[in-house]
């Protein structure tokens, strides 16, 4: 089954189940898929569906510090449900090592030498990580590794 097909079923569910509030969350992703299919003319595969459910995290873990900030708790308490409702759809994460590996091979594959080699690391690492590890993490441990 597509990850696009198993979100549909999950709202589906949701509305039996009368969840409101996993239902609005994934109304919300499902809106955001239909907008980027009817935006690029595609029909989204796993990966593309992926790499929207990847911005929605992205948008609300910066809400979350947003609202904690302005001591706005009940925000924080529904992003972070939102959060945590949208990260089920990810793939597997990646643990620490498995990532030092992954930079490790891709600084060895692309024959990186200085900063100015990182856009060669990332081009190889963000196909093979996208939606298993935080990008941005992921950058400054780049940097780390070619700063040595």
């Amino acid at each position: 089954m597509s990850l696009k097909a198993r979100i549909q079923e999950d709202m589906k569910a949701a509305m039996k189940a009368r969840e409101t509030d996993r239902l609005a969350a994934i109304r919300l992703l499902m809106a955001a898929m239909k907008q980027k299919e009817i935006d690029e003319r595609i029909e989204l595969d796993d990966a593309g569906v992926t790499a929207v459910i990847d911005k929605m995290i992205k948008q609300r873990r910066d809400s979350i510090s947003q609202y904690e900030m302005a001591k706005r708790m009940d925000l924080v308490d529904k992003e972070r449900f939102e959060l945590d409702t949208l990260s089920a759809y990810l793939p597997q994460q990646l643990d620490e090592a498995e990532i030092d590996a992954m930079i490790e091979a891709a600084v060895q594959q692309s024959g990186a030498a200085s900063m100015q080699d990182m856009g060669k690391v990332m081009g190889l690492l963000k196909p093979q990580m996208a939606g298993r590890a935080d990008m941005g993490a992921v950058s400054a441990r780049i940097k780390a590794r070619l700063a040595r």
